[in-house]
């Protein structure tokens, strides 16, 4: 039985094998939205100062739902981004931490949030600039 690879046009075949998040069939974007969305992101901030526990991780994520800030850290387990530990205690206790790769995607991401705290007065004035023209 061939495989896609073996039976597909080298520049089909290329694009299988080369990363790229602007193609629509790159393996990268889901990742990438898992990590830069709106809870993915927070989550990863949050991870960021150690290990912690779901209820922690929700208090600290300030209006997560149980919901979403489950299923953000399924999708970010599943990437290999966080590490979900089950200690055998009587209840369970369960942690999750960033792996080596959340970690170092957690430092990229920290330094743009700081960009971007940074830089709010400027957004800010764009904003009002937008909303001005806007309504003119």
């Amino acid at each position: 039985m061939s495989t896609r690879a073996e039976t597909a046009d080298p520049e089909e075949r290329a694009l299988d094998l080369a990363y790229d998040v602007l193609q629509a069939r790159c393996p990268s974007r889901p990742a990438l939205e898992h990590v830069t969305g709106r809870w993915g992101t927070l989550i990863m901030m949050a991870l960021r100062d150690g290990p912690v526990r779901f209820n922690e991780l929700r208090r600290r994520v300030d209006g997560v739902s149980e919901k979403m800030l489950s299923q953000g850290l399924q999708a970010l387990e599943r990437d290999g981004f966080v590490a979900r530990e089950v200690q055998s205690t009587m209840p369970p206790k369960v942690e999750y931490r960033l792996t080596a790769l959340g970690t170092d995607t957690a430092n990229l991401l920290k330094d743009l949030v700081t960009f971007l705290e940074t830089r709010m007065p400027d957004v800010e004035a764009a904003q009002v600039r937008y909303d001005e023209a806007a309504s003119a």
